[in-house]
């Protein structure tokens, strides 16, 4: 049985695990990830890493319970050295294998996927529903095809509750935390591929992220045009044509 860590007792745990000169240093798209956790609900950290996430998260008193996965041994010992090295083993599981196949029904309250591409995410979604049921938030952070993310929680009876964009290391990130819930939005295109917080705020970042988007369409339709007349080309160059315009109207 797991023992619960009270907020107020992170500090004393972390102190006497002898790693107090042990600073966890979350990178910016990690501690942002760690400020849309629901406080004090048990953690599933999928494809952890280094398990930095549930660490810090754990110490902080944010969490008082964590799972962290991962499905490749290299990874898994790594993470599993790192919370033994901070003794927290009583807190934090680390757990060899794929997605949430290794997450047990009522296990987690709130799950964290990130670091991956959108494909990747929503296949652990789909692969993984019969555990999402006593779940009360996903959070999400796609590398790329952020919009088959949104397009899953939609169709799957999720709500979009937040949304981030930041960038860090000349990287941009997209971070989606959403609950159950059938969302009473209508999502439209611009919904799914910008976010529908996201394309309303339009922050600097964002702007960036589709100016450098739109730069890359345009090679590759430039491209297209010079690459004959086949059913083929002429779908694709469709696609990106209407995609442009999407970001064009957006950015105007």
């Amino acid at each position: 049985m797991k023992v619960k860590l009270s907020s107020k007792s992170w500090k004393a745990l972390y102190f006497a695990s002898g790693e107090a000169k042990l600073d966890i240093k979350l990178s910016k798209r990690l501690k942002t990830i760690c400020a849309q956790l629901l406080k004090h609900k048990k953690l599933a950290d999928i494809g952890t890493d280094h398990a930095y996430l549930p660490c810090y998260a754990v110490l902080k008193g944010v969490v008082p319970y964590a799972i962290g996965t991962e499905v490749n041994a290299g990874p898994y010992q790594s993470a599993a050295s790192f919370v033994k090295r901070l003794r927290l083993q009583k807190y934090i599981d680390i757990r060899l294998g794929d997605g949430l196949s290794v997450i047990e029904k009522g296990e987690a309250e709130q799950i964290v996927i990130a670091g991956m591409g959108g494909s990747l995410i929503v296949k652990i979604l789909d692969n993984g529903k019969e555990k999402l049921h006593e779940v009360q938030r996903l959070i999400l952070q796609p590398n790329v095809a952020a919009d088959k993310v949104r397009r899953w929680l939609y169709e799957n009876g999720w709500t979009i509750v937040d949304e981030i964009i930041l960038e860090e290391d000349g990287i941009i990130y997209e971070i989606v935390a959403a609950e159950p819930g059938k969302d009473d939005r209508v999502f439209t295109e611009k919904d799914f591929l910008f976010g529908p917080y996201l394309h309303e705020e339009k922050s600097a970042v964002f702007r960036k992220k589709w100016r450098n988007e739109l730069n890359k369409l345009e090679k590759i339709l430039h491209e297209l045009r010079k690459a004959g007349e086949s059913d083929k080309v002429q779908v694709k160059r469709e696609e990106v044509e209407r995609t442009i315009c999407l970001i064009e109207e957006v950015l105007a």
